[in-house]
């Protein structure tokens, strides 16, 4: 067995991973530790799902593995110093879904602006009608600089929104900040300028809890929060409390760790904290991007040789971006067969 999916790949990209080599997809090893490790005895490289841990005893029964791959981030889970000792290539599909985030923020915005829209759809009766705010002319502060905010900030600017933003890794004299049309501020004041704040910070180990009393104490009054960031940054306790005095009128957070707001959580039943599973990622042209990724990716690492050579003649390069063809249709280059797919993952 040269590839092992667990977390499988578009039909498009599975079928030409298999003209190359002998790829087995089994998506049932992903809740199974002790069969994925048998299985991955023979396998070159794999590619598995955010929730598969890849440490170390697991390296020690992959003596021939040469990649592990994802298609979304999930760093958290694998051992990197382990697979560097072990010169394991660690492959991330990090720019498959930045369009499909920064969306994904632009809508729960949208959402939280007109919260009664969601209640009635839901066929909830209202005694009174909502009052809902627009956009345009109000204030959203970018917590950190990530790629997703690079897509978004356009996105808000053009329907005219004051876009404000704060990251502690990029200087305010950064050119950055005038590229992307966003005004550099101080944390304090970002907080106590915006309406709204949307966070898509990068992690790190020294941010837990970053996101604290102190903090949320500088919130304008009503505030709304969506963010794609690790559930960590957030001290719990202090989120609780913000959104039950009035300084969070409303948080949506996707992809927030399972114990996040867990029976015995301050966060637990908490009616405006909204959690969703990683929504901002699944989407059908992020997973038709990050297959070809993946697919390239893994052809490169087993067969350099023979990727040189297939480069000039692939047919999906203009997949292997996060931009578009140039029809504006995002499978244009190459349709994919959603129906296929599908059928894919019944069997």
């Amino acid at each position: 067995m040269d590839v092992l999916l667990v977390d499988p790949l578009v039909p498009e990209a599975l079928a030409w991973l298999q003209e190359r080599y002998q790829v087995v997809y089994q998506p049932e090893l992903a809740d199974d530790p002790v069969a994925l490790r048998q299985a991955v005895a023979e396998a070159r490289a794999i590619v598995v799902p955010p929730h598969v841990i890849v440490s170390a005893e697991f390296l020690e029964h992959a003596q021939n593995l040469q990649m592990v791959a994802r298609m979304q981030i999930s760093s958290d889970n694998t051992d990197l110093e382990a697979c560097s000792r072990r010169g394991i290539r660690v492959l991330q599909a990090r720019s498959a879904t930045v369009r499909s985030n920064a969306e994904y923020l632009l809508y729960g915005l949208l959402m939280l602006y007109r919260r009664g829209m969601v209640s009635a759809l839901l066929g909830r009766k209202l005694a009174q009608v909502r009052m809902g705010r627009e956009l345009a002319g109000s204030t959203v502060g970018l917590l950190g600089l990530a790629p997703v905010a690079h897509t978004l900030a356009p996105m808000l600017r053009s329907l005219g929104v004051r876009v404000i933003g704060y990251d502690p890794a990029v200087h305010h004299a950064a050119e950055l900040w005038d590229k992307l049309g966003v005004e550099p501020v101080p944390l304090p004041e970002l907080m106590e300028r915006s309406d709204a704040i949307s966070l898509q910070m990068v992690y790190a180990s020294r941010f837990k809890g970053w996101i604290n009393e102190r903090l949320l104490n500088h919130c304008k009054p009503g505030q709304l929060w969506v963010g794609v960031s690790r559930s960590a940054l957030f001290d719990q306790e202090a989120l609780a409390l913000a959104l039950c005095d009035g300084r969070i009128d409303a948080c949506l957070l996707d992809g927030a760790n399972p114990q996040f707001a867990a029976p015995g959580s301050p966060l637990h039943g908490i009616p405006n904290l909204h959690l969703t599973p990683r929504l901002g990622s699944h989407t059908r042209e992020a997973k038709l991007r990050a297959s070809w990724y993946l697919a390239r990716r893994i052809h490169e690492t087993l067969s350099p040789e023979d990727a040189r050579r297939d480069h000039n003649s692939s047919d999906f390069a203009a997949l292997d971006s996060t931009g578009f063809p140039e029809s504006g249709d995002p499978q244009a280059a190459t349709p994919s067969q959603w129906a296929s797919l599908a059928a894919l993952d019944r069997d």
